[in-house]
């Protein structure tokens, strides 16, 4: 039997001696934060895998997020810390249908939210992060626009460019979709003070009623920059936990108990460790025409302005 402490420090040895860079998406547990090499939202992780030294990459997080990191460094070995961790609104369009929506849309650009799958993108125009979706889309030299797979963020998006035309589709991350104005309300009237915080892929209701509205990584420099003591967090209630260890002299509160992402939560610290001692975890392998042409709409989101 191991200690917390003492399975961190030894994946830590581990991933020195088998040249291993670990990633730890902001939604996994702050255990595992504490033995990663980089953390941050899905998109930051991947830019920091493509210059980070090690020839191996552990991903924890959900298989798009590895699979981005495997298309931006093809000559790394990419592993994601739970083959079962995959993304709800990832998988919630194919190919075959988004192919069908191009055909009927012929006139549109597809602007993908980055939390797609491989294949999804390889017919995709440009990509987009929630904090970069704004500028590219005004950057896109095409008044139509349709957005996959989020609604609610699309929206937010439209809000914000109303000189263009917007189609969507129907969905959204469903951890996100769990909070509601009623869970505003509460959280508002239990902690009046407090400024509430969330994440684009909210609800438009809850959205509107927010102080702030901003990805992951845009809420926790909020909260930390932030002159104001008192916070109600409306993303994955593990930001408010990693919140609690950067400010401790602030006080953070979830809206809603539910919004907990299940599959970033099946990672855990031994599943990290297997990996690091190479008895777990998935290569993720992607053919080499998938690879290239989902690289090709990543590439125009860096030309129009990530």
């Amino acid at each position: 039997m191991m200690t917390t402490r003492e399975l961190q420090d030894e994946i830590i040895r581990l991933k020195k001696e088998n040249d291993i860079c670990i990633l730890a998406h902001a939604y996994q547990s702050h255990e595992i934060l504490e033995v990663a090499d980089f953390t941050g939202d899905s998109y930051g992780l991947s830019k920091q895998a493509a210059t980070a030294p090690q020839k191996n990459v552990l991903m924890c997080g959900v298989r798009f997020m590895a699979e981005t990191c495997k298309i931006l460094s093809p000559d790394k070995h990419v592993f994601l810390s739970n083959s079962a961790a995959g993304c709800p609104m990832a998988e919630q369009l194919d190919v075959e249908f988004l192919q069908s929506l191009k055909t009927e849309n012929p006139d549109y650009t597809v602007v993908a939210y980055i939390n797609t799958t491989s294949e999804l993108k390889t017919i995709c125009d440009v990509c987009v992060t929630s904090s970069s979706a704004v500028k590219i889309v005004k950057n896109i030299d095409n008044n139509k626009i349709l957005f996959i797979p989020d609604c609610n963020l699309g929206a937010w998006v439209e809000e914000q460019v109303p000189e263009k035309t917007f189609k969507f589709v129907h969905g959204g991350c469903p951890t996100h979709l769990r909070m509601s104005i009623a869970d505003v309300e509460r959280a508002k009237e239990a902690h009046p003070a407090a400024k509430l915080l969330v994440h684009p892929e909210c609800l438009a209701e809850v959205s509107k009623a927010a102080d702030y509205i901003g990805s992951t990584t845009g809420i926790i420099d909020y909260a930390k920059n932030s002159t104001d003591r008192e916070f109600i967090i409306g993303t994955e209630n593990s930001i408010l936990q990693h919140l609690q260890y950067e400010c401790p002299e602030k006080s953070f509160y979830p809206l809603s108990k539910d919004c907990v992402c299940h599959n970033m939560k099946l990672t855990t610290l031994m599943d990290v460790y297997n990996c690091v001692k190479g008895a777990g975890g998935e290569e993720i392998i992607l053919p080499d025409d998938i690879r290239t042409k989902a690289k090709a709409c990543i590439d125009t989101m860096l030309t129009l302005g990530e």
